[in-house]
């Protein structure tokens, strides 16, 4: 899977291997140094390869890295992948031997169920503490299971457009209402499943993007953020905190006012968003957290349809977690991807209307969120270039194919286009693809 995404991610940008200068390799369920095992197969040529673990967020966390890397002019060129293969069965942990680091989350959302009206809650820890933050929503603000069931539905109807996506059923509010049961709050049907997977981004400087004629379809990460937990996740009656909604809120605020925007500023000119719906209870939540609406707003947003098509922004028009997928190492390169994708205008079926319909020839910004328990979450604002430049040969001509929307293997063919000078026959003989 990492080969396959490298490979695609070199196809893409026009580059073999020998170019990159530094890279990041996210996974949660691998041994030590599968990064290296991964990349291998596209080359060994010495360079720095970091393996990366921060739970759910991985994938950003590992794009973080590579992007902080170039812009403190260390690079010029760097790679971040991300991949998982996962086990069945809700998410546990590698090591029974020890407490999880994360048992101190489980263990305040379990005390904090006494201030919730529906009481002592049941089902695996992440649903529970996320379905725990939903109550907490809808008992402050009014909202109702049924808005779950509504986002959940709209995901699973934009997955019906998603060739990479796990689930493409399209399942109905009414399906979704009907699904077993996992906790109080939520059912079957708004949960994110386990998944294989694995995605990969290029990161470069704009020297890199110039020199190697890339002006056509370079996406520019005007401000990235990532951010950990402070003491209100535990020492507040909040289990919203607990699964971190002010982390979120803290991340995006300082990546907006990063890009230039007044506090509570910038939010209209976001016209597509990939945000992290683990569970469909932590999208609900997770739209105030990024200033997408007030705080009391968000099953309203919902019920006016300002999450999709036709209204204000199209939010996960992969399908989300809950559709396409959640492999924890892979999941926020994925994001990026998919935000890139709509912000090169290639995203196909899945092409959010009106980004570029405004004066600002860059267009609208593309908005991503990925957060993990434990915890980190990273957000990342992207847009077009100022250079930013239409035609030519790009990557869609180079792979032969829409990639953004279309699934094809990768062959060992194309892996030999993109290889190293310096890779091993011996490693390319025991490559799977």
């Amino acid at each position: 899977m990492g080969l396959e995404a490298g490979t695609k991610a070199l196809l893409d940008a026009g580059i073999t291997y020998d170019a990159v200068q530094t890279a990041f390799v996210g996974h949660c369920y691998g041994d030590s140094t599968s990064g290296q095992r991964a990349l291998y197969g596209l080359g060994m040529t010495g360079i720095p390869i970091t393996n990366v673990n921060n739970n759910c967020s991985t994938g950003s966390t590992a794009l973080f890295n590579a992007n902080n890397a170039v812009k403190s002019g260390l690079v010029d060129c760097a790679l971040a992948l991300g991949f998982e293969r996962m086990a069945a069965g809700s998410l546990g942990t590698n090591f029974p031997d020890r407490p999880p680091p994360t048992r101190l989350f489980a263990k305040r959302t379990m005390d904090l169920e006494k201030t919730l009206t529906s009481g002592t809650n049941f089902g695996p820890g992440a649903p529970r503490m996320f379905g725990n933050a939903g109550q907490e929503y809808m008992d402050k603000f009014g909202a109702e299971v049924k808005h779950l069931a509504m986002i959940a539905a709209k995901n699973h109807a934009h997955s019906l457009k998603n060739p990479y996506s796990q689930f493409r059923n399209g399942w109905t509010v009414e399906q979704i209402l009907q699904a077993p049961k996992i906790t109080a709050q939520l059912t079957k049907f708004m949960c994110s499943p386990t998944s294989d997977g694995a995605a990969c981004c290029i990161v470069a400087s704009e020297d890199f993007v110039h020199a190697h004629g890339l002006e056509n379809q370079s996406i520019e990460i005007v401000a990235q953020g990532l951010e950990t937990d402070d003491p209100a996740a535990y020492d507040t009656e909040s289990a919203m905190e607990v699964i971190g909604y002010g982390m979120s809120k803290r991340c995006a605020d300082k990546v907006f006012k990063d890009a230039g925007f007044a506090d509570g500023e910038g939010r209209d000119l976001v016209g597509v968003v990939e945000l992290h719906d683990c569970f469909s209870a932590n999208e609900l939540i997770t739209y105030p957290a990024l200033g997408l609406c007030a705080l009391d707003e968000a099953h309203k947003m919902v019920e006016r349809g300002d999450n999709t098509y036709g209204g204000k922004y199209v939010i996960n028009p992969s399908g989300g977690l809950e559709a396409k997928g959640h492999p924890l190492g892979a999941t926020g390169l994925g994001m990026h991807f998919y935000i890139a994708m709509q912000l090169r205008n290639l995203a196909g079926p899945m092409q959010a209307p009106g980004l570029f319909d405004i004066p600002d020839k860059r267009g609208k910004f593309g908005l991503v969120h990925n957060i993990g328990i434990g915890g980190a979450v990273v957000v990342s604002l992207l847009r077009r270039p100022e250079f930013y430049k239409a035609g030519g040969i790009d990557g869609q001509a180079r792979l032969g194919y829409n990639h953004a929307h279309e699934c094809r293997p990768v062959t060992l063919a194309d892996v030999d286009k993109v290889k190293s000078k310096k890779s091993s026959k011996f490693v390319l003989q025991h490559a799977k693809l």
